[in-house]
């Protein structure tokens, strides 16, 4: 997988796991138009190939994502122009949600506005000790309305409006104990915390981690009756599988599974 474009490094390696790399720096790797379109490049990549095991999303520089880059933002006073960068990003942190694989955030130093959105969008965290968050579109008079919609579905109401009304940095420790993030390490350790993660996914059968990555959005969003209906038919399918009625014999038989994939 060659790299996507100057601001995206994207490797992937023999296991599966892909590493997207925001490398935009000296903008702090703001989420531009031509940012968010290789992103999507990228994600797009990885929908399409069935033999990707994990997203991590990491960045280079001394911070993770300051969000939406304003001054590129300042210069197109239109509605219009607005209208679609907020679209295109939508469907960037969507596209996210929809991968079959998991994605997790690399996180180090500060992750603002939309760069908080990025975070709480993957489907796992880990950030290193001098991570900082915050939704601080707020301050230049921008409610961080999109970025609201993954951090309620991953902090406590109070906790996320706190942030989005305030616009105040919380730190790597806060983060962890309201659920924005699933560990802490220091710095020199982020890159291994990070492979316990996926080397422990990548222990896992591909279809049913996909499967359960899709019906635990898809229940959350439903009423407990609906949700317990969906869960139930989605077991029945994942049972189905090869890799299940393996681990089914497995089980009966005390031995480790042998997964297909």
């Amino acid at each position: 997988m060659n790299p996507t474009s100057e601001l995206l490094q994207t490797t992937r390696d023999a296991r599966g796991v892909v590493t997207l790399t925001l490398n935009d720096p000296a903008r702090f790797n703001a989420l531009g138009a031509d940012m968010l379109a290789a992103l999507q490049q990228a994600l797009d990549n990885v929908a399409r190939d069935e033999g990707a095991r994990v997203v991590v999303l990491a960045a280079n520089g001394r911070a993770f994502c300051a969000g939406h880059n304003l001054k590129e933002m300042a210069q197109h006073p239109e509605l219009a122009y607005y209208q679609q960068l907020f679209a295109q990003c939508s469907r960037m942190m969507l596209s996210i949600h929809k991968l079959p694989v998991p994605v997790i955030a690399r996180v180090h130093g500060m992750a603002t506005a939309a760069g908080c959105q990025l975070v709480a969008q993957c489907d796992l965290a880990v950030a290193s000790e001098d991570a900082s968050f915050a939704t601080s579109g707020i301050h230049y008079g921008l409610f961080c309305a999109t970025p609201s919609v993954p951090l309620v579905r991953n902090v406590p109401a109070k906790r996320a409006m706190e942030m989005l009304l305030t616009g105040d940095f919380i730190d790597a420790r806060t983060a962890l104990e309201q659920g924005l993030v699933n560990r802490v390490v220091p710095a020199e350790a982020l890159d291994a915390e990070v492979e316990k993660l996926v080397q422990s996914i990548l222990g896992k059968p591909r279809v049913a981690v996909a499967m359960g990555k899709a019906v635990v959005y898809q229940h959350r969003e439903l009423g407990l009756d609906a949700a317990y209906q969906l869960a139930g038919q989605t077991m029945a399918a994942n049972m189905m599988d090869a890799d299940a009625q393996e681990g089914a014999r497995a089980f009966a038989e005390k031995r480790q599974p042998a997964w297909k994939a």
